[in-house]
């Protein structure tokens, strides 16, 4: 019996924050890895704002809020194609863009308000920062930690190594 379909997915996971302006380059990237891999590379997108973006830690709760909502990657590559304009007008274009992919913004505000997802945000922060995650975008694929906040060249291509070398083996 041949169970080659029922293989675990190689588990991409990216220390990313919603404001950050190499974390919106990183997304060309990390499309061309969910096309180019499909469901046998799980991208997990893992918060870590940064205290230089102030609304990076509300735009990782409403992320939270549009995951829950069914929505989580539409809602995170929409925030990212607007992040210079999240830096600029802040909360508002979290709301904006909950409206236009059809979610209920009124409960993104009122998640915002309540901070129902912060405990989600903070774990996945001090995670990274257990695992050494200083700037975004970090990816950490395997055991390797690939540091994108310093250069994003040649990224997709290691990332691509390393994964067909965990699919080869699995």
């Amino acid at each position: 019996m041949n169970d080659s379909t029922t293989t675990r997915p190689v588990v991409l996971d990216v220390w990313c924050d919603l404001e950050c302006p190499d974390c919106h380059r990183a997304l060309d990237d990390l499309r061309a890895l969910r096309a180019r891999y499909g469901d046998r590379l799980e991208a997990r997108l893992r918060h870590f704002p940064l205290e230089k973006h102030k609304h990076a830690y509300a735009a990782a709760q409403a992320a939270e809020e549009a995951a829950e909502q069914g929505r989580g990657w539409p809602y995170i590559e929409a925030v990212l194609t607007r992040a210079a304009e999240l830096s600029a007008k802040g909360e508002p274009v979290l709301l904006e863009v909950a409206r236009e992919l059809g979610l209920d913004a009124e409960e993104f505000d009122t998640a915002l308000i309540d901070g129902r997802h912060l405990l989600a945000v903070d774990a996945d922060q001090a995670e990274g920062k257990a695992i050494g995650v200083t700037g975004t975008p970090t990816y950490v694929i395997g055991d390797e930690r690939l540091d994108g906040g310093k250069s994003q060249e040649g990224l997709r291509g290691r990332v691509e190594e390393i994964a067909d070398r965990l699919l080869a083996s699995a």
